[in-house]
C-alpha cells in the first residue's frame, strides 16, 4: 500500500528547498503565503479510505457515506507522520501510561490492553436508537427479576418454565421475598451487541452480576483522545463523564446518610479486570476494598481502617454474588464478608447489583425475553435478541435439531453440559459423528442444559495490522447503562469495542477479541465540556485524604520494608562484587572483611555460605543472592514488592507502579544488573519522597522503610564497627550506610572507628543513620491516629519514644554489641506493635476495646 505519510514528508522537504521559498524567508513575501502541501490530511484520509474499501466487504462500517470517517482519518494522518504503525504505537504508549491492563486466567502477570488507534464511529441518530433499546432492555430485566424474587407470576402463569429459573446456579433461593435496598435489583448493566453486515444491531449477551468494561471504555477514550487530540472538536463527540456522574449519584441515592461512604468490592489482584477496577475506584472516588477489609457488626457494614471501623453505606460489587457472604451462600468462600447479606436485607447497606441478578445472564433467557416484553412493558423489544431455541421444550428442541447444521450449540446455563465439556459454543456443522451422537444422547437425558442459536454474522471495521496497513476485522460492542439519582437509566454514549484477530466474521469465533477500540458517538451539535469535578463553590476544602483500610496500610508498610531490604542486600552484593571479585591482582579488601560481608549477605538472603573465598565460590554466592528465587534474593524481594504494588495501584502513581512492574534486568554482567537495580531503587525512593502526598499511606511506607533501614544499620555497625575493626571494615560500614562522601568531607585526616560509628549510628543529621530512622519513626507514629482518647501513649508510641531516648543519650565511644543488638530487637518489636495496632484483618476477631465506629 502506498505510504502517503512518507510522500507528504518528502514533498514538504522539497517545497522548503525551492528558491522562491528562500526569497520569502528573506522578507520579500510573508512566510504565511507559502503554498499548502500537495496533499493535506483530508486527502490522506480519503486515499486511506478508498484503498481500504477496495479490500473490505460490503458489510464494513466504512461501506456507507458517513463523512465523519474522513474527518477521523484526517486527524489520524496528522499524527501518523511515521505511518499507521506509528499511530498504533502512540496510542499503545498512552494506554500504558494510563495503566490499562487485564489478566488472562492462569497467567501471573497482567497484559497491556491492546487499543486500536481507530475508533468506531456511530452517528448520534443511530446511537439514540441503540440507547433507547438498551434502556428498555434494562427495564425489562428489572421487571423479570422483581417477579422471580417476588410473586413469581411468570412461572405460575406459564410464561416462563420453572426449570429456566431453578436450573441456574445463579438463582439464589435464599433471597426470594427480600426487597433490595432502594427497591431495585439492577443499578449498572452491560450488554454485548453485534452489528450485522446490513447495519442492524442485535443483543448477544447480558451482563448483570458484575458488569466489567466501563473502566476500559474510559481508558480507551483517554488513550485515543490523547492520540487524536482534535477529534472531539471535529466531530462533536459525546462525552463519558455524564454517565459516570449518574452512576455515582445513583449509588449515593441508595444510601441513608447524606455523606455516604461507597466502596468498590474487588476479588483482588488476580481478578482479570483488577486494573480496570482500580482505575474506576480512583476516577469515581470510591474506596477499593476486598472482603477481608470489611466486617458486618450489629446489622451494619464497616471497613477496617487504621482509625477503627468506619461505616460503609454502599458496595459496587465485582465479586461473584455466590461468594460475597459465606454464611448465606458458599461456606467455603474466602473472599466474602460474613453477615453481609443480613446487613443488606436490613437495608443498612446498598449493593449494586443485587445478589441473584445473574440468574438472567443464562443464554436460555434469550429465548423468552422477546415474548415477555409485551406483557411486562407494553411494547416490543427495540433491540432484538439473537434467535435462540431452549432445548428444554420439546417443540423448540425438535425445530433446532432439524436445523442443527445452521445453528450453534451452547450451554443454556453457566455450567458446561456433558456434550460440551469445555463450556464453549460449537457450530453444529462442526460436530462429527461421535460428537453429534454425544449431543443427541445428552439431549435425551438433560435437554434443559442446552440452547441452540443462530450463527451471527458480524460487521467489520478497520484496524492497523503489524505491517502498518488497514485490514477489516469483525467486532462486537459492549454498552453500559446506569441508574442516576432519579432512578432513570443513563446509557454511556459509546462503550468499547472488542475486535477479532482473524477475518472470520462469525460471533462464534470472536471470543473475547484481540483488540479493543474506543466508540465515538458524533453529531451536529457541539458538546459542552463535562467533568466529574464539582464547581469550586460547592466543594468543601479538606486536607484529610480519607479512609485508609488496614490492609492497604499493611501493604504499604511492607512495601517500604521490602524496598529497603532489597536495596540493603543489593548494596552488600555490589560491595562483594566490586571489592572482592572483580579486582585484579588479588582481593581489594582483607579476607576477614570479606568473611563478614559474606555473613551479612547470607543472613539477609538466607543463602548458604560459600565453602571458600575463592573467586568462583564468591561469584556463585553473589549470583544466588542476586537472583536465586529459592532464597530471599534481590530478585525474590523484588517480586514480593511487585505483588504489593499490584494491589495498591489505586493509591500509587503510574510511574511508581511501572517501576515496580519492571522485569528483572537481563544484562550480561552481574555488576551491570546490580547497577541497573540500584538506579531503580533510587528512583522508587525519589518518587516516594518527592511525589507522594504525606497521607497515612505514605507514613506507613516510610515507617516500613525506616524500621528496615534502622535494623540493617544496627546489624552492620555490630559486624564492622566495634573494637578491633580494621580500615577495611570501617570503609565497608561507610559503604553499607552510603556515607563515604559525608565522612570524607567531615574527617579528611582518615578513617577512625569512633567517628565512623557516630556518623552511621548516632548522627541525627545523617539520613542513613540509626538515630535518623528512630526520629522519623517517632514522628510518623505521632502523626497517625490513635484508638483511645485518654492521652496516654499507645504501645507502639511508647516503644519508639523509649528507643529515641536511648539513642539520644548514647555515645559512639561507648557503643557495645549488646546495645546495637538491643536497638535492632527494639525495632523488630516496634514492627510487631505496629502490626498489632493497625493491621486488623478479616481473620482476626473484632476487638471491643477502643473500637471506633463512624
Amino acid at each position: 500500500m502506498l505510504n502517503l505519510s512518507k510522500h507528504r514528508s518528502f514533498l514538504s522537504r522539497r517545497a522548503s528547498s525551492w528558491p522562491f521559498d528562500k526569497l520569502r524567508a528573506n522578507g520579500r513575501e510573508p512566510l504565511a503565503t507559502q503554498p499548502a502541501p500537495l496533499f493535506d490530511d483530508a486527502d490522506h484520509g480519503r486515499r486511506w479510505i478508498a484503498d481500504y474499501r477496495r479490500r473490505a466487504g460490503s458489510g464494513d462500517v466504512l461501506a456507507g457515506d458517513d463523512p465523519a470517517w474522513i474527518e477521523m482519518f484526517a486527524e489520524l494522518a496528522a499524527v501518523a507522520d511515521g505511518g499507521l504503525t506509528h499511530a498504533r504505537e502512540r496510542v499503545r504508549r498512552h494506554a500504558l501510561d494510563i495503566g490499562t491492563g487485564f489478566r488472562v486466567q492462569g497467567e501471573p502477570d497482567e497484559r497491556v490492553l491492546p487499543v486500536s488507534p481507530i475508533p468506531l464511529l456511530i452517528a448520534a441518530a443511530e446511537w439514540d436508537v441503540i440507547a433507547a433499546g438498551v434502556a428498555q432492555r434494562a427495564a425489562l430485566l428489572e421487571a423479570v427479576l422483581a417477579d422471580l424474587y417476588g410473586p413469581q407470576r411468570l412461572v405460575h402463569e406459564g410464561r416462563v418454565p420453572a426449570a429456566l429459573v431453578t436450573g441456574s446456579a445463579l438463582f439464589l433461593r435464599q433471597l426470594v421475598g427480600l426487597t433490595p435496598t432502594g427497591g431495585r435489583h439492577l443499578h449498572c448493566v452491560a450488554f454485548d451487541l453485534a452489528r450485522g453486515p446490513e447495519g442492524q444491531w442485535r443483543v448477544l449477551a447480558d451482563h448483570l452480576r458484575s458488569p466489567a468494561g466501563a473502566g476500559y471504555a474510559l481508558e480507551n477514550r483517554l488513550a485515543v483522545g490523547r492520540t487524536l487530540g482534535g477529534l472531539a472538536d471535529r466531530l462533536h463527540i459525546r462525552r463519558h463523564a455524564p454517565f459516570f456522574a449518574a452512576l455515582r449519584a445513583g449509588l449515593a441515592a441508595l444510601c441513608r446518610r447524606a455523606d455516604p461512604r461507597i466502596a468498590l468490592l474487588t476479588p483482588g489482584r488476580f481478578s482479570p479486570s483488577y486494573a480496570e477496577q482500580a482505575h474506576l475506584a480512583r476516577y469515581l472516588g470510591l474506596l477499593l476494598v476486598e472482603g477481608a477489609d470489611l466486617a458486618a457488626l450489629d446489622g451494619r457494614l464497616y471497613v477496617r481502617t487504621i482509625a477503627g471501623l468506619k461505616r460503609v453505606d454502599a458496595l459496587w460489587g465485582r465479586v461473584d454474588p455466590r461468594l460475597v457472604d459465606p454464611l448465606a451462600f458458599d461456606s467455603q468462600s474466602q473472599i466474602g464478608v460474613p453477615g453481609l447479606i443480613d446487613a443488606w436485607a436490613a437495608g443498612e447497606v446498598a449493593m449494586s447489583n443485587a445478589p441473584g441478578a445473574g440468574a438472567l445472564e443464562a443464554r436460555a433467557w434469550s429465548a423468552f425475553l422477546p415474548a415477555l416484553a409485551r406483557p411486562l412493558l407494553g411494547e416490543e423489544l427495540r433491540l432484538p435478541t439473537i434467535a435462540t431455541w431452549w432445548c428444554g421444550g420439546d417443540a423448540a428442541r425438535a425445530e433446532a435439531m432439524a436445523a442443527l447444521d445452521r445453528l450453534v450449540v451452547a450451554p443454556a446455563f453457566e455450567h458446561a453440559p456433558a456434550a460440551l465439556p469445555g463450556g464453549q459454543p460449537v457450530a453444529g456443522e462442526a460436530l462429527d459423528g461421535a460428537a453429534r451422537q454425544a449431543l443427541t444422547d445428552d439431549l435425551a437425558r438433560r435437554p434443559q442444559d442446552y440452547v441452540m442459536q443462530e450463527v451471527v454474522r458480524l460487521s467489520t471495521m478497520p484496524v492497523v495490522t503489524d505491517a502498518g496497513e488497514l485490514a477489516a476485522r469483525p467486532f462486537t460492542l459492549r454498552v453500559f447503562a446506569a441508574r442516576g439519582a432519579d432512578g432513570a437509566w443513563t446509557v454511556m454514549p459509546g462503550g468499547f469495542v472488542r475486535i477479532g484477530e482473524g477475518a472470520d466474521a462469525r460471533a462464534l469465533s470472536l471470543g473475547e477479541g484481540s483488540w479493543s477500540a474506543d466508540v465515538c458517538v458524533h453529531g451536529p451539535e457541539p458538546q459542552a465540556p463535562v467533568s466529574l469535578l464539582q464547581s469550586a463553590d460547592s466543594v468543601t476544602i479538606r486536607r484529610n485524604p480519607g479512609t485508609l483500610p488496614s490492609r492497604v496500610a499493611d501493604n504499604f508498610f511492607w512495601l517500604g520494608r521490602y524496598l529497603e531490604r532489597g536495596e540493603a542486600l543489593l548494596t552488600a552484593v555490589r560491595l562483594l562484587l566490586g571489592h572482592s571479585i572483580d579486582a585484579g591482582g588479588g582481593a581489594a579488601v582483607a579476607a576477614d572483611t570479606v568473611e563478614r560481608l559474606v555473613g551479612l549477605i547470607a543472613n539477609l538472603s538466607m543463602a548458604p555460605r560459600p565453602r571458600s573465598l575463592s573467586r568462583a565460590e564468591l561469584t556463585a554466592f553473589a549470583r544466588a543472592a542476586l537472583e536465586d528465587q529459592a532464597i530471599q534474593s534481590v530478585s525474590r524481594i523484588n517480586r514480593q514488592a511487585r505483588a504489593i504494588g499490584a494491589v495498591s495501584r489505586d493509591r500509587m502513581s503510574a510511574d511508581m507502579a511501572r517501576l515496580l512492574d519492571a522485569p528483572f534486568p537481563t544484562t550480561r554482567g552481574m555488576l551491570d544488573r546490580a547497577g541497573s537495580l540500584q538506579r531503580r531503587y533510587a528512583a522508587l525512593s525519589g518518587l516516594s519522597a518527592e511525589h507522594m502526598v504525606r497521607t497515612d499511606a505514605w507514613r506507613f511506607l516510610d515507617l516500613g522503610r525506616r524500621i528496615e533501614r534502622g535494623m540493617a544499620g544496627a546489624r552492620a555497625a555490630r559486624l564492622f564497627g566495634l573494637d578491633g575493626a580494621s580500615v577495611d571494615d570501617l570503609s565497608t560500614l561507610l559503604d553499607l550506610a552510603d556515607s563515604q562522601i559525608s565522612y570524607r568531607q567531615r574527617y579528611p585526616a582518615g578513617i577512625a572507628r569512633v567517628p565512623v560509628l557516630d556518623l552511621v549510628v548516632l548522627d541525627g543529621g545523617n539520613p542513613r543513620s540509626l538515630a535518623f530512622q528512630v526520629r522519623c519513626v517517632t514522628e510518623r507514629l505521632r502523626e497517625l491516629p490513635t484508638l483511645n482518647d485518654d492521652g496516654m501513649a499507645e504501645p507502639q508510641q511508647a516503644l519508639a519514644t523509649e528507643l529515641a531516648a536511648t539513642t539520644a543519650i548514647a555515645r559512639a565511644g561507648e557503643l557495645e554489641p549488646a546495645w546495637l543488638t538491643g536497638a535492632e530487637n527494639r525495632l523488630a518489636a516496634l514492627s510487631d506493635a505496629i502490626t498489632d495496632r493497625y493491621f486488623l484483618h478479616g481473620a482476626q476477631a473484632l476487638r471491643a476495646a477502643g473500637l471506633t465506629l463512624a
